[in-house]
């Protein structure tokens, strides 16, 4: 048996799982699984299953459904178990609690009810991944999934393009192919990226590269299983706002506002939407 019975005291437990191998799961979470007066999961049939795999009985305490649709009824369920003076284990499906999952709610209600709210950390496919994406950690933005819509996720970009750290973000394996296009295009077509798939798994995968090559890499060859995609930071230069406000002008003496900010913009590695502000305050001059 890897786990101890143990009394816990009053109080939400956020108890990180594995997000591939089994065995990365802790002592002390096994612990909190196996003494929590009750348990809830985003997937209660893959943490009844991990706790199976341990040697955690149940032993006929309540393990409830806590997840994006369940979430207002199964938080006052908890919220009362907690109010009864009782201690309650909440886990993800895979890795971190509110870590892109449905936690969030739960811990702030429980934090600002006055209970005690404590975590058995561990496992996490975005810290993962940024330690063997190869990629600057000094600091970084986890920006969970973009838009699913191309139009959408253009615009999200445009407003993550000068954050001054490694960008990481969660996307379907259907839909990699496509982001890494936006990204390319928005972002910047020779920045940095790395794709890390299956992480901790047996077919792991890190592919690294500039985000045109990644793109045209899956174009044609899809990807399968978890991905997190990583940016590196842009590293444009510091320019003077006199200097795109001259080059505004004479572009849009031959181009519409529109067509002006994205042609500056792309010439000063700016983000569009900042130039297309200034573009309307020329055209309006």
């Amino acid at each position: 048996m890897n786990h101890l019975v143990v009394s816990l005291p009053p109080g939400l437990y956020f108890v990180a799982t594995p997000i591939g191998t089994a065995r990365d799961i802790t002592l002390r979470a096994l612990d909190i699984l196996a003494s929590a007066d009750v348990i809830a999961a985003e997937d209660t049939r893959s943490l009844r299953k991990l706790m199976e795999m341990h040697g955690v009985p149940l032993a006929g305490r309540p393990l409830l459904s806590y997840h994006d649709h369940s979430g207002a009824g199964a938080r006052a369920r908890l919220m009362r178990a907690l109010g009864e003076g009782r201690s309650v284990a909440y886990a993800s499906e895979a890795g971190m609690p509110l870590i892109a999952d449905p936690g969030y709610d739960l811990g702030r209600v429980a934090a600002e009810a006055g209970h005690r709210v404590t975590a058995a950390p561990g496992p996490s496919a975005v810290l993962t991944a940024l330690t063997l994406a190869g990629l600057p950690t000094d600091a970084f933005f986890f920006t969970g999934f973009l838009p699913p819509g191309s139009a959408a996720r253009r615009a999200r970009l445009e407003d993550l393009r000068t954050v001054p750290g490694t960008l990481a973000v969660y996307e379907s394996p259907r839909r990699v192919a496509a982001c890494l296009a936006d990204m390319a295009e928005v972002l910047g077509a020779d920045r940095q990226a790395a794709i890390c798939r299956e992480l901790t798994k047996k077919f792991e995968e890190v592919r690294r590269g500039t985000l045109a090559g990644l793109a045209a890499d899956l174009a044609n060859a899809p990807l399968k299983g978890e991905v997190v995609v990583l940016v590196d930071r842009g590293r444009s230069q510091i320019v003077n706002e006199i200097d795109i406000e001259r080059d505004l002008k004479q572009a849009l003496q031959t181009h519409s506002v529109r067509d002006a900010a994205e042609l500056v913009a792309g010439t000063h590695g700016l983000a569009r939407r900042q130039v297309y502000q200034m573009a309307l305050k020329l055209g309006k001059g």
